[in-house]
């Protein structure tokens, strides 16, 4: 039997899972600040509608958001919740509109 060559084989096969590990951790790691990124944004927005500011929620979401990200909200009664969601990341917020405030 002749085992020439089974080291580089072995080196390479190696090389290759460790790129499959890192590439797993990239993209799991860009998921989570993704998610992040969307709960940041519908907890801003949230805020801001409460206060009767949806201009600026609306730039804030685009501000702070994934890019392509979409966001809706929805005041019952005396809160507004929004939803934050690009791509197949979700995200939402309540908050208690300021007196005076929708609803």
């Amino acid at each position: 039997m002749n085992d020439r060559g089974s080291v580089t084989v072995e080196a390479a096969l190696g090389i290759c899972s460790l790129v499959a590990v890192f590439g797993l951790l990239l993209v799991g790691g860009m998921a989570v600040l993704g998610q992040l990124r969307c709960e940041d944004a519908a907890v801003e927005a949230a805020r801001l509608l409460a206060r009767g500011d949806a201009p600026r929620a609306e730039r804030a979401v685009r501000a702070i958001a994934p890019v392509g990200a979409h966001y809706a909200h929805v005041i019952r009664g005396d809160q507004v919740e929004v939803i934050v969601s690009a791509h197949w990341l979700r995200a939402d917020a309540v908050a208690i509109l300021e007196p005076g405030e929708g609803g």
